[in-house]
């Protein structure tokens, strides 16, 4: 793998959580309108107290580390579970807007399997504790 393919992947994975996770806290970029469930999910989140600062907290870590390729492997699995979310949220409740997480997926699994050898501790099948 190219040197800088990754660090070009990094860039487009990277840069977009970090500028929606920030968006998440200080609203510099126009939302549309939400309505009917996507306006119940987001509401019900959102009165959580908690939970929306996490996933965009989540966001902007796991962007910073895969951006700066220090801890690049930590950054992947950290975005993990919000691009899953991501994909469920638009394949259940807004399916025209999949294609931005289908890319990001796309480069999440680019990078996961240059940075594969990081992974191989966690996917060994005889983990023994130290």
């Amino acid at each position: 793998m190219s040197k800088v393919t990754v660090i070009a992947a990094r860039v487009l994975l990277g840069l977009p959580f970090c500028v929606f996770g920030a968006n998440g806290f200080w609203h510099f970029m126009p939302q549309p309108p939400l309505t009917g469930k996507i306006a119940a999910l987001m509401g019900g989140m959102a009165e959580s107290g908690y939970l929306l600062p996490l996933i965009f907290g989540t966001q902007i870590v796991g962007g910073l580390l895969v951006l700066s390729g220090r801890l690049a492997p930590l950054g992947l699995a950290l975005l993990a579970p919000v691009l899953v979310n991501i994909l469920c949220f638009h394949a259940a409740l807004d399916p025209k807007g999949i294609v931005p997480g289908l890319v990001m997926t796309v480069l999440e699994i680019y990078l996961a399997w240059a940075y594969r050898g990081s992974f191989r501790g966690v996917l060994t099948t005889s983990a023994k504790p130290t």
